[in-house]
């Protein structure tokens, strides 16, 4: 009964349409940045009221919540770029407008000599907007020569510190959201591997079309995996409490390439699976096997990821399996065989190597696996 009744949610989860559960899944991930900026914006503007008595200093929470953002990447950065935009915006606004007055033109000139100050000084995205905005401001609403001025650039600082202390006294675990994305790749990969092997089990176009789209679609879920496995590195440099953590998050960004690699080897697998049903052709069962052996591999990477430290399945675990498929993918296999079966199996082992080295293995150790 107790096992019944823990199972429930995920039946109910499972249950639910694809569209729900990626936007569930998509605030599950969000939902320790979403508390750091919430609690992070509270800070800032309660620092801002009752330490500096800024009357009405918005900029404090809005700096603190752009610092963090959702991402956990280059948040360091972010807050410097916020505080030199603003620095940058109101020194120019301040001189500019003090000088020659308000109008439109004059907020066409200060704009351009914000932003242009500020990309001279840096190449950050943030810093020329920032200072934009902030000589904006200054030619609009604050009056040049006052405190308001100072008091905005101020709260912008107030603002990123307190951001910066959130995000390492409650960080995100920095391995929890590669490893998760990590997973979610692999596991479009694994999906579209098995339908390609029934499409060409079943000589059907059908399926392998959508398998190929699917993993063409992966690219914008590895370049997120990416940008939290930079920003996980973030996270144990800023915070102590991950400290430890960086020899496993080096590990895992140690993946990257090879998981990219991987992906872009099968869309080739796919493309050519597809091209050869559509002229009719068929696969021997052999290939259409070890495709569908290679879905096993990645689920078995797959689970490798979210596997805790000691749990199985291991690092080691892994390349056994996907070394029983690198037996089977003999280079033999293509004698007497078609010009398409011998490419597809060219394919197939340059994927193996890939996989072999998100399990761990350098890539000449993984070669050497494959010519033995």
């Amino acid at each position: 009964m107790a096992s019944a009744i823990g199972t429930l949610p995920r039946r109910v989860f499972d249950s639910l349409p694809d569209g729900l559960k990626r936007r569930l899944r998509r605030l599950k991930i969000s939902l320790v940045p979403i508390v750091q900026c919430a609690l992070a914006a509270g800070i800032a503007w309660w620092i801002a009221t009752h330490v500096f008595a800024h009357p009405d200093p918005f900029f404090a929470p809005i700096a603190a919540v752009i610092s963090l953002g959702l991402g956990l990447g280059r948040r360091w950065r972010r807050s410097v770029e916020l505080v030199g935009g603003v620095a940058i915006g109101i020194f120019v606004g301040d001189l500019f407008i003090g000088e020659v007055g308000e109008g439109a033109w004059q907020i066409m000139v200060v704009v351009i000599l914000a932003m242009s100050l500020a990309v001279i000084l840096d190449d950050g995205l943030l810093i020329p907007m920032q200072a934009a905005s902030s000589a904006v401001l200054v030619a609009t609403l604050l009056p040049p020569g006052g405190v308001a001025g100072f008091h905005r650039a101020l709260d912008a600082l107030i603002g990123g510190v307190v951001g910066i202390l959130v995000a390492a006294l409650f960080p995100v675990n920095p391995a929890n959201r590669a490893r998760e994305d990590a997973a979610a790749v692999l596991t479009t990969v694994r999906d579209a591997a098995r339908t390609v092997a029934e499409g060409l089990r079943a000589a059907d176009t059908k399926p392998i079309a959508a398998a190929l789209e699917k993993a063409r679609g992966t690219q914008a879920a590895i370049n997120k995996m990416r940008t939290d496995m930079t920003g996980g590195r973030e996270v144990t440099r800023i915070s102590p409490l991950y400290w430890s953590s960086r020899d496993r998050l080096d590990r895992l960004m140690r993946t990257a390439d090879p998981i990219d690699n991987a992906v872009r080897n099968f869309r080739i697998i796919a493309r050519r699976s597809l091209a050869i049903t559509q002229r009719g052709e068929r696969v021997r069962p052999e290939l259409i096997e070890i495709i569908d052996d290679i879905g096993g591999a990645f689920e078995v990477l797959r689970q490798m990821m979210l596997a805790d430290p000691g749990e199985d399945p291991d690092p080691v675990e892994a390349a056994r399996v996907i070394r029983s498929i690198v037996r089977k993918a003999r280079k033999d296999l293509a004698e007497n065989s078609e010009l398409s079966e011998a490419a597809l199996l060219a394919e197939i082992r340059s994927l193996l190597v890939d996989l072999l080295m998100v399990a761990g293995l350098r890539r000449s150790s993984a070669l050497a696996t494959l010519r033995g």
